[in-house]
């Protein structure tokens, strides 16, 4: 990779006019500070203004750009906007035109994440995540390492569902089967977790081996039963607009009427269909960010909103722990993945910590009932 610096014709306007925005954030071209990008190739300007995130994400990949502080950098970024500053290119266009009249996430797309996402390899994971491998936001109240942290997320969820034993769960995109192991193990209660991911399923099994738990493959909208309680972790990005009232309805079909469900999902600020394109094509395919309105939209004719909790600035903390892992273990990766997958995770991990750290979006646990009499009392 040539680690010679690119230095800036100043003639050149796809220069200037990248110059000028980076300003804007207090980012300088080949500066001095850690979140000040390092330019190797000089048709980087022009790709990035022509492909927006996409561009900047695949020229990352490409080694046309270092920054150490690649996190603080998208922080910057996104704090002043930057994406309105710069026109959408086509591709971005398109993406949205086709979200509007294509269901991204039918039932035969929906697999589609499962295989280029959650099945790249358990080594990864494994390496990458906590013990229970939560791969969801952990709560760092008290917590002073990823381990903490995701114990108490899983906590907390047990707590706001207010398990006693004896009772039944249904587990929504249930991972690796961590928090059914948990809720197993220290609630007495018996979990049925779905996932649309043959590598998570089976090691959620060998988790849960000996436990009153029972792991399917299968996609939510084929559940029919009813449970005490139903619980759905990071899964509800992958549902898509297009499926948020069918979502619901299988839901409330799916929980007794005295039940409670709590819903943990990243959220949008704005209700829009705009994915980035980056992570569209690299990390989650057909993925698609809720807002507060879109949910409560949703939601309406079934539920009572009992408790919204935003704890998203802990998502930052739960990626760069991720992504320090991440670095620490390629030794043991670095045979099975290539070094441009290298570049490919650590720019999603830190981008993603730099868009929590701008409060551009955000991290909900939702808790619904269908009108418990006298409310319920919501832990923190």
């Amino acid at each position: 990779m040539n680690k010679k610096l690119i230095m800036p014709d100043g003639g050149n306007q796809w220069y200037r006019i990248c110059r000028d925005l980076l300003q804007r954030a207090d980012i300088e071209i080949n500066g001095k500070r850690p979140f000040d990008i390092q330019v190797k190739n000089k048709h980087f300007y022009k790709r990035v203004l022509q492909q927006g995130s996409l561009g900047l994400g695949e020229s990352y990949m490409d080694g046309w750009w270092e920054c150490e502080q690649l996190d603080e950098f998208i922080s910057r970024l996104l704090k002043i906007d930057i994406e309105s500053q710069i026109k959408h290119n086509l591709k971005d266009l398109m993406h949205v035109v086709s979200a509007k009249i294509i269901n991204l996430q039918s039932k035969k797309r929906a697999w589609i994440v499962g295989k280029e996402h959650y099945d790249l390899g358990n080594d990864l994971f494994t390496l990458m995540l906590d013990p229970y491998m939560q791969y969801s936001c952990g709560y760092w109240r008290d917590a002073s390492n990823l381990l903490e942290a995701q114990q108490n997320k899983l906590e907390l969820i047990c707590r706001k569902l207010n398990l006693q034993k004896g009772m039944t769960l249904l587990d929504i995109g249930c991972g690796w089967g961590g928090l059914a192991a948990y809720a197993a193990e220290n609630y007495g209660v018996k979990v049925t977790g779905v996932t649309i991911s043959a590598e998570q399923q089976k090691l959620a099994q060998q988790r849960c081996a000996g436990l009153d738990v029972e792991i399917l493959l299968q996609d939510y909208r084929d559940l029919d039963s009813k449970f005490d309680r139903i619980v759905s972790v990071g899964m509800f990005e992958h549902v898509g607009p297009k499926n948020y009232k069918t979502y619901f309805t299988v839901a409330n079909k799916n929980l007794a009427e005295d039940g409670i469900f709590l819903l943990h999902t990243i959220g949008s600020n704005q209700s829009d269909l705009n994915v980035d394109a980056w992570i569209d094509k690299y990390i989650f395919p057909n993925g698609c960010l809720p807002s507060v309105s879109q949910l409560s939209s949703a939601c309406e004719p079934f539920f009572v909103i009992e408790d919204l909790h935003n704890f998203g600035s802990d998502y930052d903390k739960t990626l760069m722990a991720w992504e320090q892992r991440f670095q620490d273990s390629w030794g043991q990766l670095e045979d099975v993945y290539s070094a441009r997958f290298k570049r490919m995770f650590t720019y999603y991990l830190k981008a993603c910590a730099g868009a929590f750290r701008a409060r551009n979006i955000q991290l909900w646990q939702v808790v619904l009932t269908h009108g418990v009499p006298g409310g319920i009392n919501v832990p923190r």
